[in-house]
């Protein structure tokens, strides 16, 4: 494996890592917010540093194609999942959809191959579909052998999500990682302005602090930090091998969620997410095609 893919799964782990406190933060906001004004809102806060970001450092305008690429991006990373993950997040603990969140990674490479042009091996097909089995197994066995309410949530959040995330990681390429999510961000801003007032002033009681730090968490580093390192690994080591390396966030959402929330954890994750770890490092050996080079 090359240095350029090396260090793109390197950044792409960083990304997860910082992600992986997302839902269990998410979970502490919504006991004290409405879903909407944490999705949205935390959006529109993550939009002040990044466009203080783009006039810092003299960014050109995006062209019209880039435009539409970031439409999805902000569809995807800004209003599909961050809405529907904290819908999901009322009904469901951190830690379960988290596994659940781990179908994500098949998600991407869907896009990836559709999008980017990406084409995986059957070997690595297959590793990353043990994977996701191995997650949907989980979500089933914790949910008493049937789909809940919050996994459903959780299943469109995906699939809203990865398509941000895989056109994310091709716009990387062109523009740069963190360029993408700070123009996404300010691109859907004005779109955020209105709901996000109207929704803040039908909130009735005071807010704790606790819920103010992690809504501080969501918009600094899950909606704006965090996406430096993801988009910037997924252009250096492509979309469909970096984005398997997301499988290893539900280990570390597991894991803090239970260090720093209390979050009971029945010992079957730890044989499920110990077999998920295996087939992201078998996967990684697995040949990924690059996109096909135009004549």
């Amino acid at each position: 494996m090359s240095t350029r893919e090396n260090t793109g799964l390197a950044l792409g782990l960083l990304g997860v890592i910082i992600f992986s406190l997302t839902l269990p933060m998410t979970r502490i906001v919504v006991q004290e917010m409405h879903p909407l004004l944490n999705g949205l809102g935390r959006a529109l806060v993550a939009a002040i540093p990044a466009a203080a970001l783009l006039l810092w450092r003299r960014e050109k305008w995006p062209t019209w194609q880039q435009v539409k690429g970031l439409s999805l991006v902000a569809l995807g990373v800004i209003l599909g999942f961050p809405v529907l993950s904290a819908w999901a997040m009322q009904s469901v603990p951190a830690s379960h959809g988290a596994l659940v969140n781990g179908l994500q990674p098949l998600c991407v490479v869907v896009y990836a191959a559709w999008l980017s042009h990406e084409r995986p091996s059957t070997a690595f097909w297959a590793w990353a579909a043990l994977g996701s089995a191995l997650v949907v197994a989980y979500a089933m066995i914790m949910g008493a052998g049937h789909i809940q309410a919050g996994d459903l949530l959780m299943l469109a959040a995906i699939a809203v999500g990865g398509l941000g995330y895989a056109e994310g990681g091709r716009l990387a390429r062109e523009m740069g990682g963190w360029q993408v999510i700070c123009w996404a961000l300010v691109l859907s801003s004005p779109l955020l302005l209105g709901p996000v007032v109207y929704l803040a002033l039908q909130h009735e009681g005071a807010i704790s602090p606790r819920a103010w730090w992690a809504f501080g968490y969501v918009s600094l580093f899950s909606q704006f930090i965090g996406f430096f390192a993801w988009y910037a690994g997924l252009a250096l080591g492509g979309i469909s091998r970096v984005s398997q390396v997301q499988l290893l966030q539900i280990f570390f959402t597991i894991a803090l969620s239970a260090l720093f929330f209390g979050e009971q954890v029945a010992p079957i994750t730890w044989v499920f997410a110990g077999g998920v770890i295996l087939t992201v490092v078998l996967g990684r050996k697995a040949r990924v095609h690059p996109a096909p080079v135009k004549v």
